[in-house]
């Protein structure tokens, strides 16, 4: 854990599992995804769990529309290494399809798929393979009884519609459930979280939905995952973006270190360029960060363009580099060893920073 100043105490939850991951209790909080191929196509949405291993996901969620999509789970469940959930809207027949797959979760709304018997169905399959189901609430698909005539939705409505799912589960004599109440409305977002929390003990999954692309997508998501978090309000994120998931998991890990929550991979410490720059850093920063995204060692890495700062940063990091004229100075462990040409940079910086990786004990 870092010297964060930041004090914050997590609201202890239930503890429920999703494969052999932990979520609530004492677990830290995960990283999730989701995919963004056709679920039908299983070796497109294998490659791409893959990547998102590599990143740092714990928890992946495929899209399941139709039974194209469900006769793939088994595949798609077989090929990876992190515990898969299926997100099903509508039909009963594909979440029991999913859970003959052997998915490690479901992401339904109980209320929206049939009948009570068709429930019912659904969470005796859920109880005979110790599935749990997460409970999605979404801004943007609420049921027309908790919305306001003029389309408005609060967090109110939120919490009820929350709450009116939840009850059908418990009466089911169901418990392993884990909560999100999603808004692309950071307020709406934030209040909702807030209410339920003191309402229930259920884990909660943390996400800002339609938050839009890259740039505002990080922003909101880090503002409004970013606060309850701060208040010890969540058991597990999702960052959405209408990008790649990758960089989803990227934010999501960046937000937990920023915090002090958890430490995952290299932390690097960059200077914003100005006019004293003679190396092309921004391009040299952005091929580091792609070139270590599989470490997960917690190393500090600075990345400076020129002697007013650089040199103090490279000395508090395990891996260091201060640029020059068309050239830099490397620093290994605060220390400065030698010059390399711009055009050598990357291989040496990323040399340095996998072999003291294979020193630094994991976090």
């Amino acid at each position: 854990m870092s010297n964060n100043s930041i004090n914050i105490k997590r609201k202890k939850t239930r503890s429920i599992h999703v494969g052999n991951v932990e979520i609530g209790g004492d677990a830290p909080i995960r990283v999730q995804s989701m995919t963004n191929t056709n679920t039908g196509d299983s070796g497109a949405t294998i490659a791409q769990i893959h990547e998102l291993e590599k990143a740092g996901c714990e928890i992946i969620r495929v899209a399941v529309p139709d039974m194209e999509a469900a006769n793939m789970l088994s595949t798609i469940k077989s090929s990876i290494k992190i515990p898969l959930i299926a997100d099903i809207h509508f039909d009963y027949k594909l979440a029991l399809k999913a859970i003959e797959s052997n998915v490690d979760g479901l992401r339904i709304n109980p209320g929206n798929i049939g009948s009570r018997d068709k429930i019912i169905k659904v969470v005796d399959a859920a109880k005979a393979h110790n599935i749990p189901i997460r409970i999605g609430i979404n801004a943007g698909s609420l049921e027309k009884e908790f919305k306001h005539k003029s389309g408005h939705v609060s967090a109110n409505a939120m919490v009820k519609s929350a709450l009116k799912h939840i009850a059908i589960l418990e009466e089911l004599d169901f418990y392993d459930i884990k909560i999100s109440l999603k808004s692309s409305d950071i307020g709406t977002t934030v209040k909702a979280y807030r209410k339920l929390s003191k309402l229930k003990d259920y884990p909660l999954h943390l996400g800002i939905t339609e938050s839009g692309g890259l740039i505002s997508g990080i922003v909101k998501s880090s503002l409004g995952i970013g606060s309850l978090l701060i208040e010890g309000i969540g058991d597990t994120i999702r960052i959405s973006l209408t990008a790649s998931p990758v960089y989803e998991v990227k934010v999501a890990w960046e937000i937990l270190k920023s915090l002090g929550i958890r430490l995952r991979g290299p932390q690097i410490v960059s200077c914003p360029t100005c006019g004293r720059l003679q190396i092309d850093l921004i391009n040299l920063v952005q091929k580091v960060e792609e070139a270590i995204i599989d470490i997960e060692k917690p190393l500090k890495i600075a990345l400076m363009g020129c002697v007013v700062n650089g040199p103090g940063e490279a000395r508090f990091a395990d891996v260091g580099i201060v640029g020059g004229k068309k050239e830099g100075v490397l620093y290994i462990k605060g220390k400065p060893v030698r010059k390399y040409p711009e055009n050598e940079l990357l291989k040496i910086i990323v040399a340095a920073i996998r072999s003291i990786a294979q020193d630094v004990p994991s976090c």
